[in-house]
């Protein structure tokens, strides 16, 4: 899409419903290098307060369009140096509004091959093509017969009348206004089908759902999308388009063929004169339009559940990462097994380890005797608050147990469930090498259990997004479309949250705005040769870190105890000056204020030009707020004891769970039996939802009921509608 620069702002205003001069800020600001965690908290008053979820949509469709325009930029130059480029041609490679599109449009410009209809260009049959589609009342054998060219391969009437067929189809095929008709047409009223193969029937059971399929373009989720897409790639499925779902005479024209009949001034009638318009109309749809339509709307419809299959991904790793901290205490965790055992690591306050072990509480060795002993010596050791146990194979069975050896200890110590996802990447990865480089791979997994009790966001950066696995289809989907927007997801929960600059590892620091992991790498390296940073200020000394990253990274990075009391709060120190002059009118100390936090005796100072109300009134706020971190208190759900396993489970049974993953279809809850159950959309609440993410969250605590269970393909029906649902 050519647009002026006013044209894309209108534009961008409306795709992310925000107004033209809010875009334009933004976009000012995102030139100017500014990260959007910058932008979004310390440059609310030139956006009009744009969060970061809204600025990152703008900042995608932005880099989109930006691309698009380039591509064609690119492809016109191309076309041109060919000699083909025309004033219309070059105006409808500017109308196109998508990637796709303008792939397709430019593929006949781009290859080497010789075609069918360069052949018969070449041997002078343009000339024929025209005639025989101005007068198609004359004998075309007769016609044909004038322009046998034995040398160009050519030798016959037949072979004629098919090269004047192959140019005349071209020129239908290369006329992209009649190709987006065509493709509004498929995209509001097409149908996908999906059919086995018959020879692959019983290696293809996964995806039995789709063995005999159909649906509306318009109405496919992207689950089933990439499913099918999968199958197709897996060799078991065969898609494809039917353009007239609703057509009852299967000999009846396509609705298609109509289209390009009255795009091209003429009538598919039976009449005898038309019956080259007709032959060349149908060719050109069955062998040349439909086939590169199909594979328009196959690519996009993957582009499309790419992006929301990477948007609930997004969403519920923000979920995760942005879970309820246990908060500083001494940990045991727990990594459960049966043959190989439990491995246990004590961490403390601020996640170092104390102490590991392994013990072998259940079967085949089944020494809870002494397994129990080894718990309580290192509970009673370590003084141990809290009991992270892994949600993963024999989680269940290492509950009862350590709940039993907590009870034989008589002490008031919570066990509690973690989530194991990604675990196991972190603890064969360089840097759990590095943090633990004589430590077996094994016991690297229970100190990130332990950890991620304690701060799952603090634990889980160190895992790459991916790997963390809160997403349904996430190897099908274009993984560095995937990689770039689970970054962002991490960079915005990280500074969101905030980061102590005297304690954060070099991989949350990495994520803070404006840093990076070499930077990150120098803050840590400058703390450990010279001691903790007594203030925000300090920073600057830090090698390599410049004034546009200090800028970006200091407000987002808190130092507690230091020089300056407001280095602790998240004011940007290009407010300072601001802060100071609000307790001066107040005739305040800034300490006061901040332990205090009392508003209601507080007097803003009169503003002038560059100093409005609205910024004084963010700087009271943040001064006086009652909590920094914006993640909710921290609360565990209660499974019940006597379900264990998928066969304890009874219809009609209310279970408390944890919401392990969203999709569009969907929630998926943990409670407890070791395979998730299904609480479809349609069963999430009493009324109507459009978005499971509207109503549940990874990570949150619901209350359930079982619907049904089907034990052989371990699958469970469940609903929250009637269901009482816990307190918040």
């Amino acid at each position: 899409m050519s647009l002026s620069a006013n044209q894309l702002i209108d534009y961008l205003a409306s795709a992310c419903k925000i107004k033209a001069f809010q875009v334009n800020s933004a976009i000012q600001l995102l030139d100017d290098g500014n990260t959007v965690p910058f932008i979004a908290r310390y440059r609310k008053h030139l956006t009009d307060s744009l969060d970061d979820t809204q600025l990152r949509l703008l900042e995608s469709k932005l880099t989109y369009f930006r691309e698009l325009a380039a591509r064609k930029e690119t492809i016109i130059k191309a076309i041109d140096q060919q000699g083909k480029l025309t004033p219309l041609l070059k105006n409808q490679i500017e109308a196109i509004k998508d990637k796709v599109t303008l792939e397709h449009c430019y593929a006949p410009f781009k290859t080497s091959r010789l075609t069918k209809a360069k052949l018969a260009e070449d041997a002078g049959l343009g000339r024929l093509a025209e005639q025989l589609w101005q007068s198609p009342k004359q004998d075309l054998s007769k016609m044909a017969s004038r322009y046998i060219n034995i040398a160009k391969g050519f030798e016959n009437n037949a072979k004629v009348l098919e090269g004047a067929l192959a140019i005349a189809i071209d020129k239908i095929a290369q006329d992209m206004k009649l190709q987006s008709m065509l493709k509004d047409h498929l995209v509001e009223q097409a149908e996908l089908t999906s059919t086995v193969l018959k020879s692959k029937i019983d290696d293809a059971i996964k995806f039995k759902d789709y063995f005999d399929f159909k649906a509306r373009l318009n109405r496919l989720p992207a689950h089933r999308v990439l499913a099918m897409l999968r199958g197709k790639a897996e060799g078991f499925l065969r898609l494809k388009i039917n353009a007239d779902p609703f057509q009852k005479d299967k000999k009846a024209y396509s609705y298609c063929q109509t289209i390009i009949a009255k795009n091209l001034g003429v009538y598919l009638d039976k009449q005898d004169h038309d019956s080259w318009h007709r032959y060349v109309i149908d060719n050109a749809w069955r062998t040349k339009l439909l086939p590169s339509l199909e594979k328009q709307c196959l690519v996009q419809l993957k582009e499309q559940a790419d992006t929301e299959a990477i948007e609930q991904f997004a969403n519920n790793l923000k979920a995760l990462l942005m879970a309820s901290p246990a908060g500083a205490k001494i940990t045991l965790g727990l990594d459960p097994g049966f043959r190989s055992g439990c491995k246990l690591a004590v961490v403390d306050k601020t996640g170092k380890l104390l102490a590991t072990d392994t013990i072998y509480p259940h079967q085949p060795q089944s020494q809870s005797d002494k397994a129990s002993q080894v718990v309580g010596k290192l509970i009673n050791q370590y003084k141990v608050e809290l009991v992270a146990i892994g949600n993963g194979t024999a989680s269940r069975e290492s509950e009862h147990f350590i709940a039993n050896t907590l009870k034989d200890l008589r002490t008031p110590i919570q066990a509690i469930s973690v989530s194991e996802a990604g675990a196991s990447v972190y603890s064969a990865s360089e840097l759990a090498a590095q943090e633990f480089p004589k430590l077996d791979v094994t016991l690297r997994g229970a100190i990130s259990i332990a950890r991620r009790l304690q701060d799952p966001l603090s634990e889980l950066v160190k895992i790459e997004a991916k790997a963390i696995g809160v997403g349904l289809y996430q190897h099908d989907v274009n993984q560095t479309a995937l990689a770039n927007r689970l970054q962002a997801v991490v960079e915005d929960c990280v500074n969101n949250v905030g980061v102590d600059l005297n304690t954060a590892s070099s991989c949350v620091l990495a994520h803070v705005a404006g840093l990076n992991s070499s930077l990150a790498s120098n803050i840590v390296t400058y703390r450990e040769e010279n001691g903790r940073f007594d203030s925000r200020q300090a920073l600057n000394k830090v090698p390599r870190l410049g004034a546009k990253a200090f800028q970006q990274a200091a407000g987002f990075l808190r130092v507690v105890g230091g020089d300056n009391c407001l280095d602790q709060t998240i004011l940007h120190p290009e407010q300072y000056s601001q802060a100071k002059q609000l307790a001066a009118f107040n005739k305040q100390t800034l300490s006061k204020i901040i332990i205090e936090k009392q508003t209601s005796s507080l007097v803003l100072p009169p503003t002038n030009g560059s100093q409005t109300l609205e910024q004084y009134k963010a700087i009271l706020a943040s001064l006086t707020s009652e909590r920094l971190d914006p993640r909710e208190e921290f609360k565990t759900a209660n499974f019940e004891q006597s379900v264990n396993k998928i066969n304890d489970l009874e219809e009609n049974m209310e279970l408390q769970g944890v919401v392990t993953n969203v999709a569009n279809f969907g929630a998926f809850v943990d409670i407890g039996v070791h395979q998730d159950g299904l609480v479809h959309i349609s069963m999430l609440a009493d009324r109507f939802v459009d978005d499971p993410h509207k109503i549940v969250k990874v990570g949150q605590i619901v209350n359930v009921k079982v619907v049904s269970v089907e034990v052989q393909r371990k699958r469970i029906a469940l609903t929250m509608k009637h269901v009482n649902q816990p307190k918040n």
